[in-house]
């Protein structure tokens, strides 16, 4: 599959993208009510809260991630968010993340630590501004 390969900047830019803004999606649940995060009172997560604090994150650590903006930090960031999030509300309820509705907190995680460590590669906005620095 060496010709896989040859796409790896563009493949990489791709998952950043798709990851941070999914990773978005979620905050803007919270944050804004929007996809369905409305309570059953109909109201989103006060921002004062837990859940409202780890939706700021999720919205701000998705676009910075997506467009390749301090996308290391944001990364870093939304992995311990996740961890935390892992930890607090699954892992209670269960040893196995399929068994205790973990997964996606567990696969954005690595998915985040992985981006983290990477960088956000070469496709950015910070790379189309020529500010190597604010990635």
């Amino acid at each position: 599959m060496r010709w896989l390969g040859a796409f790896e900047a563009e493949l990489l830019a791709v998952m950043r993208v798709v990851v941070g803004f999914l990773f978005a999606c979620h905050g803007a649940q919270k944050v804004f009510g929007v996809f369905g995060g409305l309570d059953e009172r109909g109201a989103a997560a006060p921002l004062l809260s837990l859940l409202g604090v780890g939706g700021l994150i999720e919205l701000l650590a998705g676009v910075l991630v997506a467009v390749g903006l301090f996308s290391r930090y944001a990364a870093f960031i939304a992995s311990g968010q996740m961890a935390v999030a892992y930890f607090m509300a699954h892992q209670p309820q269960g040893v196995l993340p399929i068994t205790n509705g973990g997964e996606l907190a567990a696969l954005y995680g690595f998915v985040f630590l992985y981006l983290a460590a990477r960088g956000r590669g070469r496709l950015t906005l910070a790379a189309a501004l020529g500010r190597p620095d604010l990635g």
